[in-house]
């Protein structure tokens, strides 16, 4: 498969998920095992008006995403995806006004679960915004059975 027939899977399965659509998060680069994504900067996702720092809702949906990216992107040939567990490590707000990206790999990848790694930056720092670690399911197609 082509980079673009990678990347054009990858924004089909991203415009699947409402929610992400919704919050504008795109898919930027994948690759096997590996996917970036960019959540847009939006005032309508701040969670504290005084301080313009996105929600914290907001940027779970972004490292969630991005992990069932990378486990889609995976060599496993996961046809669908769905986030088993999912524990986030919130590091620092977000800087106002500045998108947010984040990359995930996923680094092992059993019969049925995949594992993965997210980190998320806004480019201000070289500290995360917030690291994430999770497991998801690995759907793959069904052999056909045989008829005699």
């Amino acid at each position: 498969m082509t980079e673009a027939q990678k990347l054009e899977l990858g924004r089909h399965f991203m415009a699947q998920v409402r929610w992400n659509a919704e919050l504008g998060i795109a898919l930027e680069h994948i690759e096997p095992g590996r996917a970036t994504l960019r959540l847009p900067y939006d005032s309508r996702w701040v969670g504290d008006p005084s301080t313009g720092v996105l929600h914290g809702g907001v940027l779970t949906a972004l490292l969630d995403a991005c992990g069932g990216a990378a486990v889609m992107s995976h060599p496993t040939g996961a046809i669908a995806t769905a986030t088993i567990s999912l524990r986030i490590d919130y590091m620092r707000g977000a800087e106002p006004g500045r998108d947010v990206v984040a990359t995930a790999e996923c680094h092992r990848a059993t019969r049925h679960v995949a594992f993965v790694r997210v980190e998320a930056h806004d480019g201000a720092r070289p500290e995360p915004v917030a690291t994430a670690t999770g497991s998801f399911t690995i759907e793959r197609p069904r052999p056909k059975k045989e008829t005699a």
